[in-house]
């Protein structure tokens, strides 16, 4: 029987391409398929429902030991059938961390050390307390979203889930990550490939499944062309910054509605130094004319959000750094500030690429944080295929 995994996030919606994407690799590289993602509120009757599924990994992830972690355990106990009980290793971790942070224990701290019978605990230094139980033919893996998360996962959740995967069978995953394609594209190139539940799936035995494995790969990259950027766990940015270096060259970025997420993302690859030289923030009419130099009758004949500005802006900043490669974005994040011409998710991209200027227009929908995650994915997608081309 196949390992598989359900991931759901409790409390407030994730950052785009956040939290879930880390999970989500660490088990395809254990050998679990996740088949399932969920979003709910701080409701228990909402976690519970999420938690329906049988003979499943389910790996919770919630903001806090707040009240997210209060309804956790409580559910957990429910849907388990255990009791809560003090667990002392929960609570020794607990006076540990207030110790080096010389903070008082706070009086609800027994509470927090309550889990349901039977959860080991998942001590990682510096980090909330994860913990994890089997009960049947389902296990439980909780996990605190912070920035200590990805500790976590390398320590405890992938040998966990190795392990539990081990009596179930063998799945080998590969993922194939894409750029400026809709869901529905995919799956109409993908046709031949995708199975009757919808899914491209391989079923083999151990020995065969790496052949297997690379024969799809090799199929459904070759539909996917120029579309797909990367495998498992490659991020956009993460190529990006790799195809800088192997062109040695350097890169600039100049944000207005992003407010500083391009280069946020840029600068969480390790080694972006090596290629990233500098970000502006330039989210005001004002802060474009004076910190890139864009024309104050440019801004006035066609407006802070268009493309005469988005190149205006790339040119601004790679003169400013020195860099060979600019990226520029501005737009309306929304939820107010559009016009019938230029609507809620109107967002131009400039790329400036060794000397030469363009600019694009996108058309983005969702709230505010979705818009922001697409103009970035948008604007490390363009200059990605320009350094392709």
């Amino acid at each position: 029987m196949t390992a598989t995994a359900q991931i759901v996030t409790v409390g407030a919606m994730p950052t785009p391409g956040a939290d879930g994407a880390a999970v989500a690799a660490a088990l395809g590289a254990a050998g679990v398929a996740v088949v399932s993602r969920a979003f709910v509120e701080d409701d228990e009757p909402a976690l519970e429902r999420a938690l329906g599924s049988d003979d499943v990994l389910t790996v919770v992830l919630m903001g806090g030991s707040g009240s997210a972690g209060d309804i956790v355990r409580r559910v957990l106990a429910r849907v388990t059938g255990t009791r809560l009980v003090l667990n002392e290793r929960l609570l020794t971790t607990l006076q540990e961390r207030h110790r080096r942070l010389d903070r008082p224990l706070p009086r609800r701290a027994e509470r927090l050390a309550l889990l349901p019978q039977g959860a080991t605990v998942w001590v990682t230094p510096d980090a909330e307390a994860g913990w994890a139980m089997e009960n049947g033919r389902r296990a439980f893996a909780v996990l605190t979203r912070d920035a200590t998360l990805p500790a976590m996962i390398a320590r405890h959740l992938t040998p966990f889930a190795r392990e539990w995967a081990g009596t179930r069978g063998t799945t080998v995953v590969r993922t194939l990550r894409t750029a400026g394609l809709a869901a529905a594209d995919v799956e109409e190139r993908l046709g031949d490939w995708l199975g009757p539940d919808g899914e491209a799936t391989v079923s083999t035995i151990p020995a065969d499944a790496a052949k297997s494995l690379e024969k799809a790969e090799t199929g459904v990259g070759a539909i996917l062309g120029d579309d797909c950027y990367g495998r498992d766990g490659e991020t956009l940015e993460l190529v990006v910054g790799r195809m800088l270096l192997e062109r040695r060259l350097t890169l600039a970025v100049a944000e207005a509605c992003t407010g500083g997420l391009l280069g946020h993302r840029l600068t969480s690859v390790p080694g972006a130094s090596a290629y990233f030289e500098r970000g502006v923030l330039a989210y005001s009419q004002r802060a474009k004319e004076e910190l890139l130099g864009v024309p104050g009758s440019l801004l006035r004949a066609h407006g802070a959000v268009s493309g005469q500005c988005a190149e205006a802006m790339a040119r601004g900043v790679a003169t400013l750094a020195g860099a060979s490669c600019a990226l520029a974005v501005t737009g309306i994040a929304g939820p107010d500030g559009g016009t019938p011409t230029k609507p809620v998710g109107s967002v131009f991209v400039g790329l400036l690429l060794e000397g030469e200027v363009t600019a694009r227009r996108f058309q983005f929908s969702g709230d505010r944080a979705a818009v922001k995650w697409q103009s970035t994915q948008a604007a490390l997608d363009m200059l990605r295929r320009s350094l392709r081309a």
